[in-house]
């Protein structure tokens, strides 16, 4: 993809993300860092640290050296872009920040991560106070964790690691799974419209706590049907489709169909056009569906969807 920025975040806190370590933190806490949602602020608000922060932000040092913080992936993966935003540091930014990456198996401790094998994926880079940068990242290593570099100190409102999932799906050898999670692999890929919010959240991780955490199209005038396509986490084998209007009070799908392809080319229907809840999350057992590496998820005519859970075995030949 051209813009990194359409591929999930991998290290948002709600896809399970964790800051954890940082050299300080003692203006604003370090987990600011990957909240969900833009940095919010609110101007002489003052706390016993000083002004308060939607981020991250270090004491004034005074020894040499720079601050760094460790950045846990919720969702393993390859690393396309990193987006550095200072919003609201106006006069407490770092010069300076560069981004590292590292693949680190199991549940590292931060002292264990300390001694890992680190490689820069942005190399240093300056930045101005109040903006947004966006890095562009090359390689196909899978990473696990990220470390921020700011020099020499200062204040960063949010760290967002986009990418493309690439877990371990071993564990689940034998089981069952849900193929369209993102944090088991799956992608969106292609959709019709996503006017109010983007395609991509269906498949996130939880429940969706309102509506604007969904996928909400546009009112459509022109008699067709909005649509989405999810690239499985593998082929495989779907056994139950979950299709969840919760939220959506007035502006669910009157109605949805499912079809998968193994090719790309031939699609076979899964689930026939079938009637929708507002504020529901429907459940249908699919019978007889054969081994599919993409599902095209079709709501009619329009409207919104909080999550889509599509429960089944990996295909091992």
């Amino acid at each position: 993809m051209n813009d990194f920025t359409t591929l999930p975040d991998l290290a948002l806190r709600t896809h399970g993300g964790s800051v954890v370590a940082a050299s300080d933190e003692s203006f604003a806490e370090r987990e600011n860092l990957i909240r969900p949602g833009p940095p919010g602020f609110q101007a002489h608000t003052f706390g016993a640290k000083g002004q308060v922060y939607d981020g991250w932000e270090t004491r004034r040092r005074r020894e040499p050296g720079h601050d760094w913080a460790v950045v846990r992936l919720g969702v393993p993966g390859v690393v396309r872009g990193v987006v550095i935003d200072t919003a609201w540091f106006r006069a407490n930014h770092p010069a300076h920040a560069s981004v590292e990456a590292a693949e680190v198996t199991g549940h590292p401790t931060a002292a264990e991560l300390a001694g890992a094998e680190w490689e820069e994926i942005v190399p240093h880079a300056a930045l101005a106070g109040d903006a947004e940068h966006r890095f562009a990242v090359t390689g196909e290593r899978r990473r696990t964790h990220v470390r921020l570099n700011i020099f020499p100190d200062g204040g960063v409102a949010r760290l967002r690691v986009h990418g493309e999932a690439r877990p371990d799906l071993t564990v689940y050898d034998g089981l069952g799974l849900d193929l369209a999670a993102l944090e088991n692999g799956g992608l969106v890929t292609g959709c019709s419209d996503g006017f109010y919010s983007p395609p991509g959240n269906v498949i996130a991780p939880g429940l969706a706590r309102h509506q604007a955490e969904g996928w909400e199209t546009a009112r459509r005038r022109d008699g067709g049907n909005d649509w989405l396509v999810i690239r499985l986490a593998g082929p495989g084998v779907i056994r139950l489709a979950e299709i969840d209007t919760t939220n959506l009070l007035f502006n669910a799908p009157a109605a949805v169909s499912l079809r998968g392809t193994a090719d790309g080319r031939t699609w076979t229907e899964l689930l026939p056009r079938t009637p929708l809840l507002p504020d529901t999350r429907h459940r249908f057992r699919l019978a007889d569906a054969p081994v599919t590496t993409h599902v095209r998820v079709d709501v009619f005519p329009d409207g919104g969807l909080a999550r889509v859970r599509l429960h089944g075995l990996l295909h091992r030949p």
